[in-house]
C-alpha cells in the first residue's frame, strides 16, 4: 500500500509525503510534477528537428526495457515521466518531425494539446447533455460549424467519433435502418436479400473489418474498378448494382471516397450520388483526410458534391492537425441517427434524441473529443487552417516540379497534399529506395500500390514543413534512386 498512503495529500503535506502520495498526491507535488512534464516535452519537441524520423529502438528492446516495471513497488512520477519521454523519443516514428511524408497522421496543433489537457483534468462523461450540457453544445457546435463548410441542410447534425473506422461504421449502422424499418429489430433477418455496400477497390480497407463487425460479412463489401486515375469508376458502379439486384441482393450503400489514402484521389461525389438516389441506397462520403478542404474557400470546390451526402466522415486527426483520435461523423438524416442508436434506461439522467450524445452515437461512456478542434479553430480560425491546407498542397506542387525536373514521373492527379512517384528509367526499386531513405532517418516515406504499379508516396502532414524540407527530400529521392 506504500503508493497509496497518502490519497488525501495537501498543499501542506511534505515533499517526502507528496512522492507517497501516488495516484492521488498533493496540490503542490502535482504542481512541481506538472511543470516538470511540460518542460520535458518542451525539450522533446525542441529536439525534434536534430533527430531522425524513424524509431531507433526495435519492439524487442523496448519490451525488455520494460521489464524493470513489475509494479511490485511504487515509483517516484518524475522519473516515471523522464523515463517514459526519453522512450518516446526513440521508439517510434516521430510523425511530429517535419520531414516525416508518411501516413496522415498529422504534427498535431498546439492548441489541441492543450485541449487534451483540459479535458483531462476535468475528465467529463459526454453520454447526457444533462450531466455534461457544456462539452456537449461544444461538439454540436463545431460539428454545424462544419456541416456549413461542407454546405449541407441546416438540420444536418453529427458527433465526434475515435476516428474514421467508426464514423464509417455509424454510416453503414444508418444505410441498414434506413433501407429496411424492421432492421433495428430483426437485424439482417429482416432483409430479403444480402445487402451490400460499394466502394472504390482504392477506398481504405477498414470497410472490409466494418463489414465483419455490422454483421453482413466481408463478401457483401463490392471493390468497384477504378477509371484508370484511381476514381471510382461509374459505369463498373452501375453496372455491379445491376448485377447484384437482379441476383436478389440489396444494394443499401454507395461510398466515395475524397482523397482516397494512397493517391489522395477524390471521386466524382456528384455522379455517385446520383446513382446512389437513383437505386435508393445511402451516399456516405469518406472524406476523412481530404474533408479538410472544407476550411479553404479557395479550395473547398475539390469537394464539390459532397453536400448532396446522406452521411460524411471527417477526421480532424489528420488534416486538421488535432492529436489522434478525432473524427466526424456528420449527417443530413438526423432521425435516422436517433433511431440506430435510440435506448432507455433507468439510470440515464435524460433520454432526448436530439440531445444525447449516448442515444445518437455507437459509444455510450466517451472522451470529450470535440474540444481538440474547438479550440484550434477558436485560436486559428477559418482563415488559419486555410492557410495551413493551402501551404501543404504548395508544398507538394513544389515537390511535384522539383522531382519532374530531374526525370521523375508523377503518376496520380490529386487536388490534395499527396504526391505518387515513379523513378527515372533505369533507378533502383521504388522499394528500395523508399526503405534507404526511411532507414538513414532523414526523411520517412512509403510505398503504395496505384493503378496496378508500385510507386514512392510523399504525402504533406506537417504544419511544420517548409520549403527546406522538400528540397532536403528531393535530394534524397534522387540520391537513393541512384544507389549512393
Amino acid at each position: 500500500m506504500a503508493g497509496l498512503t497518502a490519497f488525501r495529500g495537501t498543499a501542506e503535506a511534505s515533499p517526502a509525503n507528496d512522492v507517497s502520495a501516488g495516484l492521488f498526491p498533493s496540490a503542490r507535488y502535482r504542481k512541481d510534477a506538472d511543470d516538470r512534464l511540460t518542460q520535458l516535452l518542451s525539450e522533446a519537441a525542441g529536439q525534434l528537428d536534430r533527430g531522425g524520423v524513424a524509431a531507433t529502438t526495435d519492439y524487442a528492446a523496448a519490451a525488455a526495457a520494460l521489464a524493470r516495471f513489475d509494479f511490485s513497488r511504487p515509483s517516484d512520477l518524475n522519473d516515471v515521466l523522464g523515463w517514459v519521454v526519453r522512450r518516446m523519443q526513440s521508439g517510434m516514428t516521430q510523425v511530429s518531425h517535419q520531414r516525416y511524408f508518411g501516413l496522415f497522421n498529422p504534427t498535431p496543433s498546439f492548441p489541441a494539446q492543450c485541449a487534451d489537457r483540459i479535458v483531462a483534468q476535468f475528465n467529463p462523461q459526454l453520454a447526457s447533455a444533462t450531466t455534461s450540457p457544456f462539452p456537449v453544445a461544444v461538439e454540436r457546435h463545431v460539428i454545424r460549424a462544419m456541416a456549413g463548410r461542407l454546405d449541407m441542410p441546416s438540420s444536418t447534425m453529427g458527433h465526434f467519433t475515435s476516428g474514421g473506422s467508426e464514423a464509417n461504421a455509424t454510416a453503414v449502422i444508418c444505410a441498414l435502418t434506413r433501407a429496411e424499418p424492421e432492421y433495428g429489430q430483426r437485424g439482417l433477418y429482416a432483409f430479403k436479400g444480402r445487402p451490400l455496400l460499394y466502394v472504390s477497390k482504392d477506398a481504405h480497407l477498414a470497410w472490409l473489418k466494418i463489414a465483419h463487425q455490422t454483421g453482413i460479412g466481408r463478401e457483401a463489401v463490392r471493390l468497384v474498378a477504378t477509371d484508370g486515375k484511381g476514381r471510382m469508376n461509374g459505369t463498373a458502379l452501375s453496372e455491379a448494382i445491376a448485377a447484384d439486384r437482379a441476383a436478389g441482393h440489396v444494394p443499401v450503400l454507395v461510398v466515395s471516397t475524397a482523397g482516397t489514402t494512397g493517391a489522395g484521389v477524390v471521386d466524382d461525389m456528384t455522379a455517385n450520388a446520383s446513382i446512389a438516389r437513383r437505386e435508393g441506397a445511402w451516399h456516405h462520403v469518406d472524406a476523412a483526410w481530404g474533408g479538410a478542404l472544407a476550411v479553404s474557400d479557395r479550395l473547398r470546390h475539390v469537394l464539390r458534391g459532397i453536400e448532396c451526402a446522406d452521411s460524411v466522415t471527417i477526421d480532424a486527426h489528420k488534416w486538421l492537425a488535432v492529436t489522434m483520435g478525432c473524427g466526424m461523423f456528420i449527417t443530413a438524416h438526423p432521425a435516422v441517427l436517433s433511431d440506430a442508436f435510440h435506448v432507455t434506461m433507468d439510470c440515464m439522467p435524460s433520454n432526448a434524441a436530439d440531445l444525447d450524445p449516448y442515444v445518437t452515437t455507437m459509444q455510450w461512456s466517451r472522451r470529450f473529443l470535440g474540444l481538440r478542434l474547438f479550440v484550434a479553430l477558436a485560436t486559428a480560425g477559418w482563415s488559419g487552417y486555410a492557410e495551413f491546407v493551402e501551404r501543404s498542397v504548395q508544398l507538394s506542387e513544389m515537390l511535384r516540379d522539383s522531382v519532374i525536373r530531374r526525370g521523375w514521373d508523377v503518376v496520380n492527379d490529386s487536388p490534395l497534399a499527396v504526391t505518387c512517384l515513379r523513378p527515372p528509367p533505369g533507378a533502383r526499386k521504388v522499394q528500395d529506395i523508399a526503405q534507404d531513405i526511411t532507414a538513414s532517418g532523414e526523411a520517412w516515406i512509403s510505398t503504395v500500390e496505384f493503378e496496378g504499379e508500385k510507386v514512392i508516396r510523399v504525402c504533406m502532414t506537417s504544419g511544420q514543413t517548409t520549403g527546406s524540407d522538400v528540397a532536403r527530400l528531393v535530394g534524397l529521392l534522387d540520391r537513393h534512386s541512384r544507389g549512393h
